[in-house]
């Protein structure tokens, strides 16, 4: 990175705390990239102007913690959806509720809004996706075939399709004249997480927890290309906007990938966390994520990334000496053809209302509802700018439409930066909270004093690591061996959940791995994971939870009624212990699922899923 102000590549825009409660979600406006929503434990959506600090608007109604939410295209209109089940639809150039739908049966997961009609499409953790024409204020469809949470709706650039993924691991691509499905891609072998169209040509984009991001034609409806496997789970991805390549907001990092063939352009490091989405506005990706009550916002310079020509891997920036073809996707494939006037609603002849009792509330409920709802402006010059009618053509007038500008750069640690300094709450150890600096000291210390004061800091955080990759190294060399059981065993001897954790995060990417042998060891770590305060460790063990009771619960509750075997059958017999202790530490676990099964976002859907699948053993 370079050294001064105006050539730095990547820096930290803002930092904010957006809700009363923990942020459950957000989204940047992909039209502009100059606006942002974020939703909360307090059932609000709040709106912002991207590098500004003071919220423009409050959006209320939800009577649950806000799980979703998504911009229309032209930004005027915004959909939240609620941990309840319903949806809620802003006008914001009017300042007001437009609707509220209910039907879904679980937790909103994802949303998006029709290209050109007037429709908004709903997935859910009830497994189901729903097409809503807001006019008409009803549920026009209900796509079934899903058999978990869909986390990521897309609809295709012309309008004609939609996508959706889920924590089934598949993609799923529905015609929505015909109302059936096309294809379903079941390549990737852990939750998908996200999908993407490419904006011209037949080509899908889906980024999953098995940490790769898959390229499908959607002419052949074949898999294109896989990248390389990612250090954590692919949640965020854009396409250039002319898609000459495809942007992957990894951990702490920026990818920038081409596909034919597969290939990483260029990695930079952001300080970003787990980037929650991405946007671009005047040649600059926008990066957005979120901690507690903070969001923070970043920013690329993609005039200094690398989006053709080099290999980052294999260190090659002459494509020739690899002999990789120039490709540009409009000759591989064909482009979308947009419609020249909007649609108005699928194919009446091809597709069904549902019932009112389903898809629609009753018009009294509903009004009620929306008394109810309100948008409370909160920077009114904000807001008329941004939002007025005169300005909705423009809805960035000129003076925003300049680069964000890069801060000056120092090489030195001010005191006041040294304060800031905060170590990332998901790094694999307990100890790194002792290694914080303490800012109320670091505040009477000088800056030399205050750098060497966070040195030492270093120097521990760098024995910490060493010990883990020593426990790791031990645990590899009979992992070689091919004796699993044994692996896992010298893991928990270690006293080290860092490494439990790296060791699961293996198993859980290959289920196949999975015996009966290995769940009276793990299932007692699972419980000390799932009530740490460290957000990936949490998610680790929900993962192999999961795994464990899909695979061997129906085996457990089998044993748990089957009489005693009639005389000797010692392998029967073990497999009869097995169950009955796995079934008492399965029993242990049920007050941690009881009490977080409350929480909001996929955390809290994690652990109701988990809590279902407990009942198998009522």
């Amino acid at each position: 990175m370079a050294a001064s102000g105006p050539t730095k590549i990547t820096w930290k825009l803002q930092e904010f705390v957006a809700h009363a409660g923990n942020v459950t979600c957000l989204v940047l406006g992909k039209n502009s990239g100059r606006l942002l929503a974020t939703g909360g434990e307090d059932c609000r959506v709040n709106l912002w102007s991207v590098s500004k600090p003071n919220c423009i608007m409050s959006l209320t109604g939800h009577n649950t913690p806000v799980e979703c939410i998504q911009f229309k295209d032209s930004e005027e209109l915004v959909v939240a959806g609620s941990q309840s089940g319903s949806l809620r639809i802003w006008d914001l150039e009017a300042a007001k509720i437009l609707r509220t739908l209910s039907g879904h049966k679980a937790n909103i997961c994802s949303l998006d809004f029709h290209p050109f009609g007037e429709f908004v499409a709903s997935g859910s953790l009830d497994t189901n996706v729903k097409l809503w024409d807001i006019r008409r204020k009803g549920c026009v469809m209900t796509y079934k075939g899903h058999t978990n949470a869909v986390r990521c709706l897309r609809f295709s650039p012309d309008g004609r399709w939609i996508a959706a993924a889920g924590d089934d691991s598949t993609v799923k691509l529905w015609d929505l004249s015909a109302a059936k499905i096309l294809t379903e891609f079941t390549d990737h072998t852990g939750p998908v997480n996200i999908v993407e169209f490419h904006p011209n040509e037949y080509l899908l984009a889906s980024g999953s927890s098995d940490r790769t991001i898959k390229f499908w034609d959607l002419e052949k409806f074949k898999m294109v290309s896989c990248t390389e496997v990612e250090s954590t789970p692919v949640r965020c991805i854009l396409f250039n906007p002319d898609g000459c390549c495809l942007y992957s907001g990894s951990q702490d990092s920026l990818h920038v990938y081409g596909w034919e063939p597969p290939r990483c352009f260029d990695v930079l490091p952001v300080n970003w966390g787990r980037a929650a989405d991405l946007a671009i506005c005047s040649n600059q990706l926008i990066g957005a994520s979120f901690s507690q009550v903070t969001v923070s916002t970043f920013v690329v310079d993609l005039n200094r990334v690398k989006k053709t020509g080099s290999i980052v891997q294999g260190v090659v920036e002459d494509e020739k000496l690899f002999n990789l073809p120039v490709t540009k996707g409009a000759a591989l494939r064909r482009n979308y053809e947009r419609p020249l006037t909007t649609c108005s609603r699928p194919q009446s002849s091809k597709v069904k209302e549902e019932p009112e009792s389903e898809g629609r509330i009753p018009s009294g409920e509903e009004e009620k509802d929306d008394k109810e709802s309100t948008a409370e402006i909160r920077n009114p010059e904000e807001y008329k700018e941004i939002f007025q009618p005169q300005n909705a053509i423009a809805r960035t007038p000129p003076r925003r439409t300049d680069p964000f500008p890069a801060p000056p750069e120092d090489d030195s640690v001010s005191v006041k930066e040294a304060e800031k300094v905060t170590v990332p709450t998901e790094m694999h150890s307990p100890a790194v909270k002792r290694l914080q600096p303490q800012n109320n000291k670091l505040a009477d210390l000088s800056d030399e004093d205050a750098v060497s004061q966070i040195r030492k800091g270093h120097d521990t955080m760098c024995v910490v690591l060493t010990s883990r990759f020593k426990n790791l190294d031990t645990v590899r060399a009979v992992w070689t061996t091919g004796d699993v059981k044994t692996s896992i065993d010298s893991a928990v001897t270690m006293n080290d959940l860092a490494v439990i954790v790296d060791i699961l995060n293996i198993i859980n990417l290959k289920p196949a791995l999975w015996k009966l042998d290995l769940c009276p060891s793990i299932i007692p770590q699972i419980d000390k994971l799932l009530q740490s305060k460290y957000e990936s460790y949490v998610q680790t063990g929900c993962t192999s939870l999961k795994l464990i009771l899909q695979r061997f619960g129906p085996l457990i509750a089998d044993n748990l009624v089957t009489p005693p075997s009639i005389g000797v059958d010692i392998t029967r017999e073990e497999r009869h212990q097995k169950c009955k202790l796995c079934y008492k530490q399965l029993k242990n676990l049920l007050p941690i699922l009881q009490s977080k099964a409350g929480l909001p976002g996929r955390q809290g859907s994690a652990f109701r899923e988990l809590q279902l699948l407990m009942a198998a053993f009522e």
